[in-house]
């Protein structure tokens, strides 16, 4: 019955003069996630408002799925369009439309007319009420409830006139692009697939930068990863996921500085490294998926030193988290089960058996003196030999 939809957005209605901008960063969203279905289709703004029209055959449940996908969006409306001939033929189309949407007529129902094009005969009020009442003649069985009804009816009398009752809830957020781009450490547990969901929503474009330690990690571990990257791109469009062998930086950590604080001396080089690729790719801004207490590096103590050795601001979306919330929104975006998968990463791996909780700054820079001479070859290396992997949903 359906072949279009109707795409609503929320935030980027208050934009003002620059709206557009992001109405069109929208549209190209769109565009890319609809690569993903079967069937062709065409977007077009109108009015302000965006449509999505199929052209031919096209599967409706995975259209509306990958369009769930685009951030911007906040809802999804299949929706029927009507040439203006005349009240009557509008009056035959809408008792059609109700009664294939809603067999069961038991329902609550209210109109809600909007009349953008001012020379339609009737008023919104009319419309209203002319609508109800032949509904009314039409399906006895309904009633009218203005206040919490069964169903919305929207009639929209625009260059054509569009009907609608479903509002299929979409991500919400800003069109992925409209906010800059930032650096996500990216690794293969739950927590960081989640901070790059959600730093995307807010229309930040992310590159990835993964720390993979062989032999003590394997193929599989990085894969994993990559299977993340790519659960996290069906939101953010394609990830430039950059790997970096740091088995021997990790080594020489291990091997000349104290173990208890492996872990965030460990963290201090990765973020450096990772800093030094978001400068190289114009990233304004590095992301990671810490949450305050969750471990002994996410203490408040342990972040500050971590953070010491960054001059980009880091952005941690999921700092005010229970492990609990980041796991709902882990399943909700679909890497949970990915995420859980036994194959450790090079922070399990290396880790101390009784790590520092409140590490004292300059007690971390001292004991990393022990490194002088040494990790700046090992720094260069890392960051020469690093391979760049493009991962998209489709791959």
């Amino acid at each position: 019955m359906f072949t279009a939809f109707l795409i609503k957005y929320a935030e980027i209605g208050v934009k003002g003069k620059n709206r557009y901008l992001f109405e069109d960063a929208l549209v190209q969203q769109i565009k890319y996630a609809l690569k993903r279905c079967e069937g062709e289709f065409k977007i077009r703004k109108a009015q302000g408002r965006i449509y999505v029209d199929a052209v031919g055959e096209f599967d409706f449940e995975e259209t509306v799925e990958n369009l769930q996908t685009v951030f911007g969006i906040s809802g999804i409306c299949p929706v029927v369009y009507v040439e203006d001939e005349g009240f009557e033929q509008l009056s035959k189309t809408i008792v059609d439309y109700m009664d294939r949407v809603y067999p069961d007529k038991n329902k609550t129902f209210k109109v809600v007319a909007r009349r953008a094009r001012k020379n339609y005969p009737l008023d919104t009020m009319e419309l209203n009420r002319e609508i109800g009442g032949v509904l009314l003649d039409a399906f006895p069985q309904l009633s009218v409830d203005v206040h919490e009804p069964d169903i919305n009816l929207y009639v929209e009398i625009r260059e054509k006139i569009y009907i609608y009752s479903r509002i299929i809830p979409g991500p919400c957020g800003m069109p992925v692009g409209t906010n800059g781009k930032a650096m996500l450490l990216l690794s293969g547990g739950i927590d960081s697939p989640v901070a790059g969901y959600m730093i995307s929503k807010r229309g930040v474009k992310i590159d990835a930068v993964y720390f993979h330690a062989p032999p003590y990690t394997s193929e599989r571990a990085k894969q994993k990863v990559v299977d993340l990257a790519r659960q996290v791109s069906r939101y953010s469009g394609p990830i430039y996921l950059h790997v970096v062998n740091f088995t021997d930086i990790q080594l020489a950590i291990y091997e000349k500085c104290p173990h208890e604080e492996l872990t965030i001396i460990m963290r201090r080089y990765m973020m450096k490294i990772a800093e030094k690729i978001a400068r190289d790719t114009e990233c304004l801004g590095l992301i990671t998926g810490e949450s305050i207490g969750q471990v002994a590096s996410q203490t408040m103590h342990s972040l500050y030193a971590t953070n010491e050795v960054c001059t980009l601001p880091v952005y941690r979306p999921c700092i005010g988290l229970d492990k609990q919330e980041i796991v709902e929104i882990s399943e909700k975006i679909g890497t949970y089960e990915t995420s859980i998968q036994p194959y450790e990463d090079c922070c399990t791996i290396f880790v101390a058996k009784h790590p520092v909780t409140k590490p004292n700054l300059e007690y971390i820079k001292r004991h990393e003196e022990n490194l002088t001479g040494v990790i700046e070859g090992l720094l260069e290396t890392a960051l020469s030999t690093k391979e760049l992997l493009i991962v998209r949903p489709e791959d």
